[in-house]
């Protein structure tokens, strides 16, 4: 579909929503998300918006592309569940194009599950990197009229799939957290650590805290990381998952140019994180000083916490991603172990709605 960068302005000014629908998927983008203010500055000049093209396209993906997701979906066993679909956005005036291909909200799209698919072997949507690796991608499977859709929340523009890729750890087979943390696995957001183990009950560094969280939104893109932090180098297993949760203001640091990228990370520093994701996901948990205190009452050791994470330990609490260590505890200052996190990140896509 095609419209002029002026309609796609009245449609934001009136908080429209552009649906591009073919037989099999649905595109939903909010005209706000096309911000076409920044594109039409892009072009440089003055320039009148109606004299923008604003192409969003659905497409199946170049020949070479496909080969590619088929190329990573074998080397990992992955089994690819529905044909890999491109979408893309360009605004063009004359020879220049500009592609929209990040967003500030979650930008849903429905893809209808093939028939003969069994929609519970689906266990993650994903996005082709441009490494050619695969990245998770929020997806909940829903059904409508009848027919099932794997409903992927993104970002980003870029080619997808959805994949059945089942992951178990032969040590969490008796754990509290089994069956969150194999899902969790299993959607490509938490990896073990060699030999069928996850090590679950061991603390978490808050380099694998941040890894985990942007993964868990769908925000993992190889090769994009920058120069953030003074400890974190280039050729760090972690260096884009850090440079990507700086972007998206999940993590601040310590203030003086330091991440601390091996340190262990503290439950209220944890909880804090997961509150700003929040504002991501679009899980507002609306606090103010009064209503902190009033999420906080029953908890015995509140007080310990740091000031500066309260808030975020309540938001926290308050949407029931933490239920405390017990039920009259939090140990804000505890580390946080690899199961906890991923049953908190789990938590989070799912009060928001994303899984």
């Amino acid at each position: 579909g095609t419209l002029n960068g002026q309609t796609i302005k009245n449609m934001e000014d009136m908080e429209a929503v552009l649906e591009i629908k073919t037989e099999n998927v649905t595109y939903t983008i909010p005209a706000s998300q096309v911000n076409i203010d920044a594109v039409s500055a892009q072009f440089g000049e003055q320039i009148k918006l109606k004299d923008i093209a604003v192409s969003v396209k659905i497409s199946e993906p170049a020949a070479d592309t496909t080969k590619i997701v088929e190329v990573t979906a074998d080397k990992n066993s992955y089994q690819i569940m529905v044909k890999p679909i491109e979408f893309e956005i360009t605004c063009s005036r004359g020879d220049k194009t500009v592609e929209v291909s990040k967003f500030n909200a979650y930008v849903e799209r429905l893809i209808e599950i093939p028939e003969g698919i069994d929609p519970s072997k689906i266990t993650t949507g994903i996005i082709l990197n441009a490494d050619g690796t695969f990245s998770h991608v929020p997806t909940v499977i829903t059904i409508i009229d009848g027919k099932y859709y794997a409903k992927i929340n993104s970002l980003t523009n870029s080619v997808y799939s959805v994949i059945y890729s089942p992951k178990t750890f032969k040590d969490v087979e008796k754990h509290w957290a089994n069956e969150l943390v194999n899902d969790m696995a299993s959607r490509l957001v938490v990896s073990g650590v060699g030999e069928d183990k996850f090590e679950p009950d061991r603390d978490i560094t808050r380099a694998e805290f941040a890894a985990i969280a942007v993964r868990a939104l769908g925000l993992m893109r190889p090769g994009t990381g920058k120069d953030v932090f003074n400890d974190v180098s280039e050729d760090a297993w972690y260096y884009d998952a850090v440079a990507i949760a700086y972007e998206y203001d999940l993590i601040a640091g310590y203030g003086n140019g330091q991440f601390g990228p091996m340190d262990k990370i503290t439950r209220e520093q944890a909880m804090t994180m997961i509150a700003r994701a929040m504002k991501i996901t679009g899980l507002e948990a609306g606090m103010i000083d009064s209503g902190v205190n009033k999420a906080l009452v029953g908890f015995t050791d509140a007080n310990s916490a740091a000031d500066y994470a309260k808030e975020g330990i309540a938001a926290c609490v308050k949407t029931e991603i933490v239920s405390g260590r017990s039920k009259t505890t939090l140990a804000p200052k505890d580390n946080i172990t690899r199961a906890e996190v991923a049953v908190i990140v789990r938590r989070l896509l799912q009060q928001s709605g994303l899984i």
